[in-house]
């Protein structure tokens, strides 16, 4: 096993998770909702006390819709969007940051005076929250993942979005913890757990996303290529570009109807793959030496004092317990 294990959070996921799974009566003395703030540490608990990574980052959305995937394809996240303008300021605002697109997503009240609150806790423990402006945490995750792998660490990304099943690779030392069933059922999906449920590696997920799509991102997808027929094309073509170089030169194996389809769909096929791919060379500013776990609070008495204001409770003791214990 390496020395180095990074683990990267995807943190949205895991606080709209925490904020669904943890009841909303869970408040500080005030009324005050802090059941997205409790749930996230512990989380955070569990899996560092599970895998003991010896780097974490909690990766963040500076900006959760990007302009320029937008600019690309214009149905990108649009069913996400608040219909009031401010709603769910509190999520996109947070650490001082806010989506350049200037639109906010759409999110429960309760939720989004929480999250300062997160990033305040987080500062209090030392652990790193790195995002970069105009691009999403997946893509701060891909960059953060290939920087790892490089450098020769075992990468344990943390999410409940497939998309980033696109960096699996077992060579690399890359896998994906995957908690869209739950943070006690979380599967470790690696080469063989993607080829088995899509019939395509790791390498070629993006590609068939592309072609079959995702209402939760408003990705349409190629009409009429639908997972199956995806999987197909992949498998004998290696790629999109393999499969639409094949529909171009007549090949057989692509019949009439599939070459329809696509040169249906050309527009969206030359756009596409540039949303749905992860960016993997963001300039972070940071290294893995930046990253690594502290083995407890930097600031104890920053911590106490969260802890008292927002009734964390058991929450920030089991987080500075795990942190102990890490190494």
């Amino acid at each position: 096993m390496p020395d180095r294990r990074l683990m990267l959070l995807d943190t949205a996921s895991l606080y709209f998770r925490a904020f669904y799974g943890v009841p909303t009566s869970i408040t500080d003395e005030h009324g005050q909702p802090v059941n997205a703030v409790r749930g996230l540490l512990d989380f955070i608990s569990r899996f560092v006390g599970e895998y003991r990574p010896t780097h974490l980052v909690c990766c963040w959305d500076n900006d959760w819709r990007p302009q320029w995937r937008v600019e690309l394809l214009a149905s990108y996240k649009t069913h996400r969007v608040a219909a009031d303008p401010a709603a769910g300021a509190g999520v996109l605002g947070a650490g001082g940051q806010g989506a350049q697109s200037g639109v906010a997503e759409e999110s429960p009240d309760e939720l989004g005076p929480q999250v300062p609150v997160i990033l305040d806790v987080l500062r209090a423990l030392g652990i790193a929250v790195v995002g970069h402006d105009g691009y999403e945490a997946d893509d701060v995750i891909g960059t953060l993942a290939t920087v790892g792998a490089a450098a020769g660490a075992a990468v344990d990304v943390v999410t409940g979005d497939r998309d980033l099943f696109q960096l699996v690779d077992d060579a690399s030392g890359v896998r994906v913890l995957y908690v869209a069933r739950g943070i006690s059922k979380h599967e470790r999906v690696d080469d063989a757990w993607v080829q088995q449920k899509y019939a395509v590696p790791p390498s070629a997920y993006a590609d068939l996303a592309v072609m079959r799509g995702d209402t939760s991102d408003g990705i349409p997808g190629v009409p009429g290529i639908g997972e199956k027929t995806g999987a197909q094309l992949l498998a004998r073509h290696g790629s999109l570009h393999g499969i639409l170089a094949a529909a171009s030169a007549d090949d057989p194996t692509v019949t009439a109807g599939v070459r329809a389809k696509l040169a249906a769909a050309i527009d969206y096929l030359a756009v596409a793959p540039d949303v749905v791919h992860v960016v993997r060379d963001l300039d972070l500013g940071v290294g893995l030496e930046d990253l690594v776990l502290p083995t407890g609070p930097a600031d104890p008495e920053a911590l106490e004092a969260l802890g008292t204001r927002w009734s964390l409770g058991g929450s920030t003791r089991r987080i500075a317990d795990a942190l102990a214990l890490s190494r």
